[in-house]
């Protein structure tokens, strides 16, 4: 079945996309090549989700890298996603994928119904690259190994990636604020933790 119009909502266009996964799981190169116009957005979309879910362990981590690979894309200039094979190889199970799409629809729609294209150069070549770098740091802080730190950052990617998507530029500058806050606030913490272990060890 073809994938989506271009006219249909986001929201849409991630049903149409669990509805045709077939077997038990589906490979992000499968994801990637159901997505056609506008694939970085989407791909970028459909990576961060998970990550937006509150002390969940794995599934962050196994689309964090991948979500990294994709942002320096953008940050390059490509104008086409691509992944390697050991990239692309890795799945995620279809069941997995339509629970996602159920769980996220209210709130696509609720930012669908506030988008509307503005500020749109902030979401074309050159300013794009500049999203790009916010976007590789974002997915970078995904990567931390401690509790709760995907979901912030993971959150600041899909405001970014509708923004994209909707061409609206005032929500790649709200999650870009919200992605860089995080980055500033983990940086801080760790400073102060740096001094704290200094502090106690006598040093």
């Amino acid at each position: 079945m073809a994938f989506a119009p271009h006219d249909m909502a986001i929201s849409d266009r991630l049903a149409h996309l669990a509805a045709d996964a077939t077997g038990e799981v589906v490979s992000l190169d499968w994801i990637l090549t159901q997505l056609h116009e506008r694939a970085f957005g989407l791909f970028l979309l459909i990576l961060a989700l998970p990550c937006c879910i509150p002390f969940l362990y794995g599934l962050p981590q196994i689309v964090a890298l991948p979500l990294m690979f994709v942002s320096f894309q953008i940050l390059a200039g490509r104008r086409v996603p691509w992944l390697p094979a050991k990239l692309a190889a890795r799945t995620v199970s279809a069941q997995g994928l339509e629970t996602l799409s159920r769980r996220a629809a209210p709130w696509l729609k609720r930012i669908e119904a506030v988008s509307r294209p503005r500020l749109a150069a902030l979401t074309l070549a050159p300013m794009d690259r500049i999203v790009g770098l916010c976007l590789v740091l974002f997915s970078a802080s995904i990567l931390v190994p401690l509790p709760g730190t995907n979901s912030v950052p993971g959150l600041a990617v899909v405001i970014v990636a509708m923004g994209l998507l909707q061409r609206d530029g005032i929500l790649v500058i709200v999650g870009s604020i919200l992605g860089i806050a995080w980055i500033g606030t983990l940086l801080f913490a760790g400073a102060t933790l740096v001094s704290l272990i200094k502090t106690w060890i006598g040093l």
